[in-house]
């Protein structure tokens, strides 16, 4: 998944491996693409869909299952055990960013199919991207590709969020301010068109990484590297000014630490925030962490909901239903199997 934190260097776009294999966790799957995405200059006219994403899997592809996997994700109290998505969406691929809108409609993900391949082969394959699922009844319908590019445009994207007819998202592509911009479309009849880059404010004054605009549009949340954190990469928030967005604050120590903190995500009440971030509890690998909204407007009361490899997460519209990445790591935790879209719910 591109990911627009930190442009300045290619080990900036790398955080989560930089550090050790449980932050490689996170950003695996297209980390090591980015920098090949530019440095590509030749346009690419990305191949027809494939009839199904199952179709684009390398042959001997081993799909992760909770019955092999030697590092499954652990709930906190209050929530059920984490199981892989049901339905159409996982496959033996990557599927990673979900993201599910106010209205619940629709489960926004990333996919590609084969991390281990070139760029360009990934660029041309047709299903590298951003992939969309339809509501059906209480599940998910088959995944439909999300185009943000002109046919023959070279372009990478991913981290998709939706706010009404608005979508953004992250892209490597020629024509870029930096290394990995962020970008909108819009919705009109049924089709995502009108790209255009989000501008310098966002992709250079405040170094806007992975984000979240709340559902009143108030505040928008950010990880980010930018100067005055605590290290690595921090959680940020903006409100709107005169100027597009006012200068972001930091949200303080009882979020950020020395390590990363990163993908932010407000319930749609403004009550809860969630993002993901190194692991506090002793587990290998990212965990989930939720804060609570305070009376002066602060977070505070955190707590791990999800640890050992879990990340970027997103909830159901009532708040009920978590979804997260989840990577498959291998017993001595050298390598990533694969990587699914997981689920754990409140109890009652």
């Amino acid at each position: 998944m591109p990911e627009p934190t930190g442009r300045t260097s290619p080990a900036r776009q790398a955080m989560a491996v930089t550090r050790n294999t449980s932050q490689k966790a996170i950003l695996l799957p297209l980390t090591v693409l980015l920098m090949a995405v530019l440095a590509c200059r030749t346009a690419i006219s990305p191949a027809p869909a494939a009839p199904s994403r199952s179709d684009s899997i390398p042959t001997g592809a081993v799909k992760g299952t909770p019955a092999n996997d030697p590092w499954p994700p652990l709930a906190a109290p209050g929530w059920s055990a984490p199981v892989p998505l049901e339905g159409p969406v996982n496959t033996a691929g990557v599927e990673d960013s979900p993201f599910i809108p106010t209205d619940g409609s629709a489960l926004y993900f990333f996919f590609t199919p084969d991390p281990n391949i070139p760029a360009q082969r990934q660029l041309g394959d047709g299903q590298t991207g951003i992939w969309m699922a339809p509501r059906q009844g209480e599940g998910w319908g088959e995944p439909i590709r999300i185009w943000l590019n002109d046919p023959g445009e070279l372009a990478l994207d991913g981290c998709g969020f939706v706010l009404g007819n608005e979508l953004w998202f992250c892209s490597a592509r020629v024509g870029n301010q930096g290394e990995i911009d962020l970008y909108t479309a819009h919705l009109v009849d049924g089709v995502w068109s009108d790209w255009q880059n989000a501008g310098p404010q966002i992709n250079f004054e405040y170094d806007v990484g992975e984000l979240h605009i709340t559902a009143d549009g108030r505040e928008l949340y950010f990880g980010s590297q930018r100067d005055g954190g605590f290290g690595g990469s921090d959680l940020w928030v903006s409100t709107p000014s005169g100027n597009g967005w006012g200068t972001p604050a930091n949200l303080g120590a009882a979020i950020n630490g020395p390590g990363n903190e990163n993908r932010p995500y407000v319930t749609p009440d403004g009550g809860e925030l969630w993002f993901d971030g190194e692991g506090r509890s002793g587990r290998p690998g990212p965990s989930i962490y939720r804060c609570l909204r305070q009376d002066d407007d602060t977070w505070d009361d955190c707590q791990e909901i999800i640890a050992q490899f879990a990340g970027e997460p997103a909830l159901s519209p009532d708040g009920n239903t978590l979804y997260f990445v989840h990577h498959y790591f291998s017993d001595d935790l050298s390598r990533v199997i694969e990587t699914d879209l997981y689920v754990s719910n409140r109890l009652p």
